[in-house]
């Protein structure tokens, strides 16, 4: 009778230790609930998490222009002036990517210094301002127009961008032979990377020899080397070189763009022709790939020809272990503003109003009339294409939601 009664508590302790096992396999931290089913959404934001966690997005603007009639755009009743409204289209994009790249071509000395557009240009310090809080956070200030006044502009204009927070890095003009010298650096999801910015010429000669980095082989070759013995696993490099209004790559860009593949750059931003140029990947002598955006054109501007104000953003994917870039597509969009055709005809620029940029898949045709620009969408669309394919990169136009992928 005892035996039986032990082999009863035996079994009894046996099962309580079954269904125990059984409660925790079920309850264990991680396991899902199997009465809870996981949603497509669920699944999509795992997948994009993951995929963001090995790759940094970046996006590519053209040039920032403050002229005249930009400045009355932006211009307030309080006097403040407000940039980040007349492109608000691109807001929810900047907010979603890491690195920002923006171009700004024009001194920013401020009101102190006399405000004044085209063709020597002096913004209000707003402009920069708007910019940083706009998203741009990797800038180019290097340009043909650096030496448009004096190196107190430049001064000014250095100051300015030194007051803006969360930027990654800006080059391009100096204050003095220090500044000039330096190799900026910055770290996103653990990659290092480092950015060098020149301008391949100057509207006016410039009066001395540290106010802007100044393209030649000597100054770029030896500042990738020292990038390279820095750390750093990508080199990001801002050129303002080409020909104004031209599509075509120049023989001079080809040069450059391949000395500084060869030096092992691995990716190259290019801007001042203010209209849309190729992409092209380069092979360096040192088995490096290297992508070329020769021209991104412009961003925020009041031109008048339609290839300076039929634009868009470039879109970039940086793989964090291999550190390849990948072209991902081009947004496109319309800087509008109206005038009559009597306006136009007589040239009366400062006679526009109404200036904002549309994405061009909400531009309609009653708007470009407007505009007096004699063109179509589709006319746009097709030059824009056709330019985006011509060196072997086929990158696509695409449209907002696509690129809050």
């Amino acid at each position: 009778m005892a035996r039986t009664t032990k082999s009863k508590k035996f079994l009894l302790i046996l099962f309580i230790i079954f269904i125990g096992a059984i409660a925790y396999t079920i309850n264990k931290p991680g396991k899902i609930d199997p009465s809870k089913k996981a949603t497509h959404s669920d699944a999509k934001s795992s997948s994009k998490a993951a995929d963001n966690k090995g790759s940094i997005s970046m996006l590519l603007t053209g040039d920032w222009i403050a002229h005249d009639s930009v400045n009355t755009a932006a211009k307030q009743p309080s006097g403040v002036y407000d940039y980040s409204s007349l492109v608000s289209a691109y807001q929810p994009l900047f907010n979603q990517t890491d690195i920002k790249f923006c171009n700004d071509p024009i001194l920013n000395g401020g009101a102190a210094l006399g405000i004044t557009g085209y063709p020597k240009f002096n913004s209000p310090t707003d402009f920069v301002s708007n910019m940083g809080s706009f998203g741009c956070n990797l800038v180019n200030i290097a340009s043909n127009h650096s030496f448009d006044f004096t190196q107190a502009n430049i001064d000014a204009s250095v100051d300015a961008w030194a007051k803006v927070p969360n930027m990654l890095a800006v080059a391009g003009e100096n204050k003095n032979l220090e500044q000039h010298d330096k190799i900026n650096y910055f770290t996103q999801k653990g990659v290092k990377f480092a950015f060098l910015a020149y301008t391949a010429y100057s509207n006016s000669p410039p009066t001395n020899g540290y106010g802007v980095n100044e393209y030649s082989e000597v100054v770029a070759g030896s500042q990738i080397q020292q990038a390279k013995a820095g750390g750093a696993q990508i080199i990001i490099v801002s050129m303002r070189w080409g020909v104004e209004y031209s599509a075509t790559v120049s023989p001079a860009q080809e040069k450059a763009a391949q000395f500084l593949a060869d030096q092992g750059a691995n990716l190259v931003i290019g801007h001042g022709p203010h209209v849309l140029q190729p992409v092209q990947e380069l092979s360096g002598t040192g088995g490096n790939k290297t992508l070329v955006w020769y021209s991104v054109g412009n961003f925020l501007n009041s031109q008048v020809p339609p290839e300076t104000l039929f634009n868009g953003v470039g879109l970039l994917d940086i793989d964090t272990k291999s550190f390849a870039i990948k072209p991902v597509g081009f947004l496109p969009f319309n800087v509008h503003y109206e005038w009559t055709a009597e306006q136009a005809k007589a040239d009366d620029t400062n006679a526009r109003k109404n200036l904002k940029m549309y994405l061009l898949e909400n531009t309609t045709q009653s708007l470009i009339d407007s505009q007096q620009l004699k063109t179509t969408v589709s006319e746009q669309r097709q030059r824009m294409t056709t330019t985006l394919s011509a060196r072997g990169q086929i990158i696509p136009l695409i449209s907002l939601k696509q690129a809050l992928r």
